[in-house]
């Protein structure tokens, strides 16, 4: 089999994934606890990785907490928003 050959076949069995970002949103309502939990519970995040994208949301409005495939992200989405936080998949 020739070079060609073998670039040809891998270039047919590369599956293309778009990753989407999972981003949550600041408001005046949730507290800070609040949403720190639910990083830690839904985006199986460290405690100090939910702290640290919790100020970021304070302080810029918004944080991508997750980046994933659109159905792996969805549940967390849906739960995140159960929650009260506003959240989106971009």
């Amino acid at each position: 089999m020739s070079q060609t050959q073998e670039l040809e076949l891998l270039e047919e069995e590369v599956v293309t994934v778009e990753e989407r970002q999972l981003t949550v949103f600041n408001d005046d309502i949730n507290t800070f606890d609040h949403v720190i939990n639910t990083l830690i519970e839904v985006c199986n995040h460290t405690p100090e990785q939910a702290e640290q994208c919790t100020w970021i949301i304070h302080y810029k409005g918004k944080c991508s907490v997750k980046v994933g495939e659109f159905n792996k992200l969805r549940p967390m989405r849906d739960a995140i928003c159960d929650r009260g936080i506003s959240a989106e998949i971009v």
